[in-house]
Parts: C-alpha cells; sequence; structure tokens
C-alpha cells in the first residue's frame, strides 16, 4: 500500500462500509383470493420514557480540567439554535413524525439546558435538574430495543490544485446555480463525471470547478465525508463544506465489493477497501459510478466545517444521524465505549456518556439505529475516528413542560 493510500486508512470504515437490507421477501400464489389488510404502522422511531434509566448517565467531562468541554457544548447549542431560527427548520418540523416533539419544544429545552449548565455550581446539582426538568425520547434503534451503532467521522486534509495539471485531474464541484430546478430523476455520477471521472467538461458541470484533487479516489472520499481541509499547491490552505447534492440514494463501495466476492465481508475495514483499490486500479472506473449521489462544496474561508444544517459542527459535540427520524437541532445523550489512546500508544475503549447536539446528516447515516460523530479534522481525529464502530445508545431531551 503507498504512503498516500496508508494515510486514508484512519477514516471512518462505517462510512463506506454500511450492510445493505434484507432482500423483499415475494408470497407464492394461492388458489384463493388474498384478503387485503391494513399495513402495520411502522412504529416510532423515538419511545419516550417513564423515568430516567437507573445506570449513570452523567456527563462527567463537562467537569473535568478547564471550562473548554463547557465552553465547546455551549458553542454547540448556539448553532442549533441559530438553525431552529431558519425556514429550514420551520419545514424540518412541519411534518416530524412525533406531534409532541416541536421546533418551539426542542428551541425551549436547549434554551433551559444552556441556562442550567451555566448557573450550576456542582456535577450533582447540574445532573438532578437535568433529570428533574427533562424528559428521555430514546431510539428504537436497531432492533427496536434500542441498539444504536455508532461510528466517527471527521474533516480530513488533502493536497490539491487550484488549477488542472497533469498531477492534479480530478475536481471537486461548486453547486449548480439551478440545482433546484434540476428535472428528476437527477443525472447519475456516470452522466456527471463520465466512467473515468474526467469527463465533465461538456455537461451541467463545465465551469464549476472549484479545486483538482490529485488522486480520483481523494475526491470521492471528500464527498463522502462532505468537507475537507486543503493544502494548495500554491501553499495556501482552503476549506470546503457541504453545499448541496443530487436525489440519489446512497451507495456503499464496501456493501458493493462484498456483493461481488472482491472482498470477504468478515473483517472488513477501510483499510482493506483502500488496498484493494490500490491493487485494481481499473476497478474504480466500475465501483465509483454505481454510487450515483454526487456531492457539491463551497469554499468555507477556513471557518469550522459545517453540517448539512448549515450550521457548524464542534468535535465531540456534533452527531450525524437520520434526519427523517430524529429531531433536527435537538440535545441528545449517548452512552457508547470511546476509544482513546493509552500511554503506551494502544487504543482502549472506555464506557462515556456525552451530551451531543443533532447537527448533521449523512447518507450511510440511515434508520434510528445509526449515529456519527464528528470527531474533529486532521490526522489526530481521523484516527480516533476509525476506531470507533460500537453500539450504544441514544436518548434526546426535552423539557417535560
Amino acid at each position: 500500500m503507498s504512503k498516500r493510500f496508508r494515510a486514508f486508512a484512519t477514516l471512518s470504515a462505517i462510512a463506506l462500509l454500511i450492510t445493505s437490507g434484507s432482500a423483499p421477501v415475494i408470497a407464492e400464489l394461492a388458489d384463493e383470493q388474498p384478503v387485503a389488510s391494513q399495513p402495520t404502522p411502522a412504529p416510532r422511531p423515538l419511545q419516550g420514557l417513564e423515568r430516567w434509566p437507573d445506570q449513570a448517565l452523567a456527563d462527567d467531562l463537562l467537569w473535568q480540567g478547564d471550562a473548554s468541554s463547557q465552553l465547546q457544548l455551549l458553542t454547540a447549542i448556539a448553532h442549533s439554535l441559530t438553525y431552529l431560527d431558519t425556514p429550514a427548520a420551520t419545514t424540518a418540523y412541519a411534518d416530524y413524525a412525533i406531534p409532541t416533539i416541536t421546533r418551539d419544544r426542542v428551541r425551549r429545552s436547549l434554551r433551559r439546558f444552556r441556562t442550567l449548565l451555566l448557573t450550576s455550581d456542582s456535577p450533582a446539582e447540574f445532573d438532578a435538574a437535568v433529570r428533574r426538568e427533562f424528559a428521555l425520547y430514546q431510539s428504537i434503534g436497531n432492533d427496536q430495543l434500542g441498539t444504536v451503532h455508532f461510528t466517527g467521522y471527521f474533516e480530513p486534509s488533502y493536497a490539491a490544485s487550484r488549477t488542472p495539471t497533469a498531477d492534479y485531474r480530478y475536481p471537486l464541484y461548486r453547486r449548480p446555480a439551478d440545482l433546484d430546478d434540476w428535472p428528476l430523476p437527477h443525472p447519475t455520477r456516470l452522466a456527471l463525471e463520465g466512467r473515468d471521472g474526467l469527463q465533465a467538461a461538456n455537461g451541467p458541470l463545465q465551469g464549476l470547478e472549484l479545486v483538482w484533487m490529485r488522486d480520483r479516489l481523494e475526491a470521492f472520499l471528500v464527498q463522502v465525508q462532505g468537507s475537507a481541509r486543503l493544502q494548495l499547491t500554491d501553499g495556501t490552505p482552503l476549506s470546503v463544506g457541504y453545499a448541496g447534492r443530487t436525489e440519489h440514494d446512497y451507495v456503499s463501495l464496501g456493501r458493493e465489493l462484498i456483493n461481488d466476492g472482491k472482498v470477504p465481508a468478515e473483517g472488513m475495514t477501510l483499510e482493506r477497501l483502500l488496498a484493494y483499490f490500490a491493487e485494481h486500479p481499473e476497478d474504480l472506473d466500475i465501483y465509483l459510478p454505481r454510487n450515483d449521489r454526487f456531492i457539491f462544496f463551497r469554499a468555507t474561508a477556513g471557518g469550522p466545517p459545517t453540517g448539512t444544517f448549515s450550521v457548524p459542527v464542534t468535535p465531540g459535540r456534533s452527531i450525524a444521524t437520520d434526519k427523517t427520524l430524529t429531531p433536527p437541532g435537538a440535545i441528545a445523550l449517548i452512552t457508547l465505549d470511546w476509544p482513546e489512546r493509552s500511554a503506551t500508544g494502544d487504543w482502549q475503549a472506555t464506557p462515556i456518556s456525552r451530551y451531543v447536539l443533532n447537527q448533521d446528516t449523512g447518507g450511510a447515516i440511515q434508520g434510528p439505529g445509526r449515529v456519527d460523530i464528528f470527531v474533529g479534522s486532521g490526522d489526530a481525529a481521523g484516527e480516533q475516528a476509525g476506531q470507533i464502530n460500537t453500539d450504544g445508545a441514544l436518548y434526546f431531551l426535552l423539557l417535560k413542560r
């Protein structure tokens, strides 16, 4: 594996390696006409709990050392409050699946939680107030028993060029000005950039090139992550963030390779996926076009990465979920095993509880049993994000009244 590909191996594998759903079952025809039955309604994605669980759910990080962790959480809350004042938030909550979870209730909950955090004199006082004033709504998870699978994502860093060269040939694209007017179905990835990723000059992406990457898989991975920090060949830095996408379902590269028998499902990691394409670069022309979802970008002037709700995401305090099922912008409590490096450099997982804000979505994050945690930017964040692959629980906090 080349040095370049080894650097990629710390990316969050799960963003590319989601499992496929079960195949539909087709009933055999019977002699008698089947009796029509009412479809079973889908369970609500969140279930209100009558009381808080007995196990400890305190976010002890808020009270360790300096006030930086509290500041990060307060910053994330401020970003959610900004989002909740937008027309997009009004639309998102107009048809939310649980009528008692409204935009106003979420906004009041954030403001009250912030006040409690700022005015409590001790962890015990804060935790008691939160338990007294807030109700928990637990995600039903992927088994309707509350099991949620967690992965991590981060903002990677790559080399790029403002102009195309012999080495930098694969563009990231700006959002088309008329994207909202594109007829459905939107063009496929193959139609937009060709099988080799170099045929966009005569299509609707002509003139929308933002920067050029030197590796086709790098450009694809930036689309998966949704943002990146770039070091340009002229010596200047540039950050890019999500600006929109085509309306197509996300297709996992890893799952496609497994389905075709190219790699075994057992022990599948991103490092193995990258190793496969390093050994078989010609297969990029086969597999990349299978993911028709195409992501567009904008320059973010070196600011923090932004999620799909157009507000910045905060390391360790922002999560991505399925936006059709969970309340956008709301505060939540997650429990999982969190990886940290030991003094010897090994990764060790420790059970934690953390308050987070629901501020992002992702193509691979579908259903009530998936959460992606934003870890940060750069190589160290990438290494940690790649270690997050575990089950836990997700609870949303709403004021009781």
